[in-house]
């Protein structure tokens, strides 16, 4: 086959797809200037919002075809929700700092913590879920999925403040709800008992009440299931059914241990 044969098979191929592949990069760029914008002390603030604003409004247009009108006014939305979300991630980074004994600055939990990367990119993310702009929220979400190794939906509803610690592998539901003061660390699951279409408009994740720690590699999965606060769940622990108030739950699975005599 030649190559103006291939190129034609493939332009028909594609002939149905309206994607700009470009928009990732755009969401990307978008999403480190808000850092850059709301934790660097040296951002000029004018500026920044400036910058910001027209990013969003050419990615909005692009992932949403809303009239720019729309646009302009979910981005003014967007803009007046700031302020709360970053009171919210300030709120996140020092309880990762008073619970993280290997945390040695508030500096170095806003700069080297993938947990709070991850949680930041969430509530702002979480923002544009409630504002309808769903591909756009998607596309901020994966992103912090790539670099951070967790992945939140932006639909999912947790309050601050939030801890994870070391994140990669974790994973939360579109209608997980989370509570104040809990704890999640590496590899957790919060995710659906099952997955059908149909299932779209119903809760499918569960609920983590208030002061709950869950340890690693925990699967907790379900829209009727319940973590009652002040709960620990332990490592490896896989549950579908709600656990009381002031509960310890622990993988009973015995571990052997064998020693062999070396010759």
């Amino acid at each position: 086959m030649t190559k103006e044969l291939i190129i034609n098979s493939i332009s028909s191929l594609k002939s149905h797809f309206s994607i700009n592949y470009g928009i990732k990069t755009m969401t990307e760029a978008f999403t480190e200037k808000l850092f850059y914008t709301l934790f660097d002390a040296n951002a000029p603030l004018n500026q920044s919002i400036d910058e910001l604003e027209m990013l969003f409004k050419k990615i909005s247009k692009i992932s949403s075809k809303k009239p720019d009108a729309l646009c302009d006014a979910i981005w003014e939305k967007f803009l007046e929700k700031l302020p709360s979300v970053l009171d919210n991630l300030n709120q996140d980074a020092a309880y990762i700092l008073e619970n993280d004994p290997a945390s040695n600055s508030i500096d170095e939990v806003y700069l080297a913590y993938p947990g709070f990367h991850a949680i930041a990119i969430y509530r702002l993310s979480h923002e544009l879920y409630l504002l309808e702009m769903l591909l756009f929220s998607r596309l901020m979400s994966e992103y912090a999925h790539r670099i951070t190794g967790t992945d939140i939906h932006a639909g999912a509803e947790i309050a601050s403040p939030f801890f994870i610690d070391h994140a990669t592998g974790i994973v939360i539901g579109e209608t997980t709800v989370i509570e104040k003061y809990v704890k999640l660390y590496q590899g957790v699951t919060l995710g659906a008992l099952s997955v059908s279409k149909d299932m779209k408009s119903t809760k499918r994740h569960p609920t983590v009440e208030k002061n709950v720690c869950i340890y690693a590699n925990a699967t907790i999965l379900g829209g009727e299931t319940v973590i009652g606060k002040n709960s620990i769940i332990g490592g490896n622990t896989w549950i579908t059914k709600s656990i009381p108030e002031k509960s310890v739950v622990t993988n009973a699975t015995i571990t052997e241990v064998k020693i062999k005599e070396l010759k």
